[in-house]
This record gives C-alpha cells, sequence and structure tokens, in this order.
C-alpha cells in the first residue's frame, strides 16, 4: 500500500509541474501581442507527453480510492484526488484540446485568436489548482491510512 501510495503522490506531483508552470505564466503571458505570444507558445511542444504521467495518476488514483475503501478518511482523499485528477483531464479536454486543435497547437493565428488564448490560459490556471488539490489529497490518503 505504501508503495501504491507514493506512485500516486509522484504521478500527481509530476502531473502538477506543466499546469503549475503555466498559472506561474499567465501574468506574464496574458497580455503579450499576438506574434510574442504565438512565439512563446512553441516552448511547449513536446509537453504532449506529460499526458503519460497524468493518465497513469488517474489510474493508480483509482486503484487507492478502491483499495482504500474500508479506511473511511483515507478513502475520502484517494477518491477526492482521483475526481480532481478526473475533472482537470475533463476541462483539458474540454476547453485547452479544443483551443490547440483551433491554433494547430499555436503555430495558426484564426481570427478568435484572443478568445482562444483566455480560454487556454484560465483553463490551464484552474487546472493547476485542482491538481494541487489533488496532490494534497493524495498527501492526506497516505498520511491518515492506518491500515487497520
Amino acid at each position: 500500500m505504501k508503495a501504491l501510495q507514493l506512485t500516486v503522490i509522484i504521478l500527481i506531483a509530476l502531473s502538477f509541474v506543466p499546469s503549475g508552470a503555466h498559472l506561474i505564466e499567465l501574468p506574464n503571458k496574458i497580455t503579450l501581442d499576438r506574434e510574442a505570444y504565438f512565439t512563446v507558445q512553441q516552448i511547449y511542444r513536446g509537453w504532449a507527453l506529460f499526458g503519460i504521467p497524468l493518465f497513469a495518476a488517474l489510474s493508480t488514483s483509482l486503484i487507492l480510492a478502491v483499495l482504500s475503501r474500508s479506511e473511511g478518511l483515507p478513502f475520502l482523499y484517494a477518491s477526492a484526488s482521483f475526481i480532481l485528477v478526473l475533472v482537470s483531464l475533463i476541462t483539458f479536454f474540454t476547453w485547452i484540446f479544443p483551443a490547440n486543435q483551433a491554433t494547430e497547437n499555436w503555430t495558426t493565428i484564426p481570427e478568435n485568436w484572443e478568445a482562444l488564448r483566455r480560454q487556454w490560459e484560465y483553463t490551464h490556471a484552474v487546472n493547476a489548482v485542482m491538481m494541487l488539490a489533488a496532490l494534497v489529497s493524495a498527501i492526506m490518503s497516505a498520511l491518515t491510512w492506518t491500515g487497520e
């Protein structure tokens, strides 16, 4: 169980890295002009690989919740962690991925690029908060585990 708890924590922490970076960058990026913004967006090439630990975090947090079901508080924390990771994925595919598609990963400038930028940036900010909450929930699940 301890190995699973540690795995969940590490995977969620890894998944928090990109959304946390986006949150920290937001104040500086949101006011960039079109050319600068599209140039800066190119630093994210290859970040799709962060989907690997994110989907692994989703599945392992579900396993943790299922295995914790007789533990009360650890189960609630593990379940919250799973739900938060799941909702962050739903928000990604509902708002961020469509903006990536509409801009061909920020290489094509559509007329509504500013609306897409706001959608992309603010959804990443929301996801950062959810992933931080998921990480805290996973840690709390491990800390409250008694194994009885």
